[in-house]
């Protein structure tokens, strides 16, 4: 029995570009989102992104009230690593998201201002 491979892998056609990606089930799980019409918000959260113009990601921290520094703490990074996440009009990728989601305690698909 072969062991498990946990990397994903490439599908390449026939003049060497990517077509396709293989990976494992659970991966492919975690990396789904929802459907726009199944996100929620709190109407603070909306507030603060509108009327602050902020994006979702520091209307969220602002309503939970956290700091940066304790937020990237719980990721991970470095405080001036995390505070490039909060630029206005800076579109993270899902997995991004889902780090910060996690260390706010929120869903990836309530970060996504798109």
């Amino acid at each position: 029995m072969n062991e498990p491979n946990n990397n994903p892998q490439i599908i390449r056609g026939p003049d060497g570009t990517p077509q396709y990606v293989v990976l494992p089930y659970d991966e492919y799980m975690e990396s789904r989102e929802r459907p726009d019409d199944e996100v929620t918000l709190p109407l603070e959260v909306v507030k603060l992104s509108l009327l602050e113009k902020w994006g979702l990601v520091r209307a969220w921290r602002e309503h939970l009230g956290l700091t940066q520094g304790e937020v990237a703490r719980r990721m991970g990074v470095a405080q001036p690593t995390y505070a490039g996440f909060e630029q206005p009009g800076r579109i993270l990728r899902y997995s991004t998201r889902s780090r910060i989601a996690r260390a706010l305690g929120v869903e990836p698909e309530q970060l996504k201002d798109e």
